[in-house]
């Protein structure tokens, strides 16, 4: 039997945002849930649609059929509408830990959005500066304030 034995080093990776989101808490929490999900697409709008079960312990994950997919992560907690947080390797397939936060606070008639993804382990060359995965986050946080700002102005 032959052993490799290679020493790679662990990187870190932290992607913060604070967000002001014209929509009610409970609109943009659903919208959050929307985006991560069924509506989830990769910044040049390809879809890539998710499941999440909104739950402790609930999966998020792709969905490929046939018993085939891709555990992107867990739900760590949730109290709808402030609170959503999610571990795992996320779209990394490495020995990578992620943990995503989106903490909600309402403030008049408007919501802030504190998010932040932060990574520990092998994580691949092309992820190490951070664009790419900020760049994902922003067009997935833009397009949460796109459909909540607008879900907001139908429901008036």
């Amino acid at each position: 039997m032959l052993t490799s034995l290679t020493e790679q080093g662990i990187q870190t990776l932290e992607v913060t945002k604070n967000e002001e989101i014209a929509a009610p808490i409970d609109i943009v929490f659903e919208a959050i849930l929307e985006q991560m999900g069924p509506h989830n697409e990769t910044p040049d709008r390809t879809p890539l649609p998710m499941k999440i079960e909104p739950w402790p312990g609930g999966r998020w994950f792709r969905d490929l059929g046939n018993n085939a997919g891709h555990l992107w992560g867990h739900v760590q907690s949730i109290k709808q509408p402030t609170l959503l947080e999610i571990y795992g390797p996320l779209f990394m397939s490495a020995p990578v830990m992620s943990h995503v936060l989106y903490r909600l606070t309402a403030e008049g008639a408007g919501t802030w959005v504190k998010f932040s993804h932060r990574a520990i382990g092998q994580i691949a060359p092309e992820h190490q500066d951070g664009g790419r995965v900020n760049q994902g986050w922003s067009s997935i946080i833009g397009r949460i304030r796109k459909v909540a700002e607008q879900k907001a102005k139908e429901r008036k």
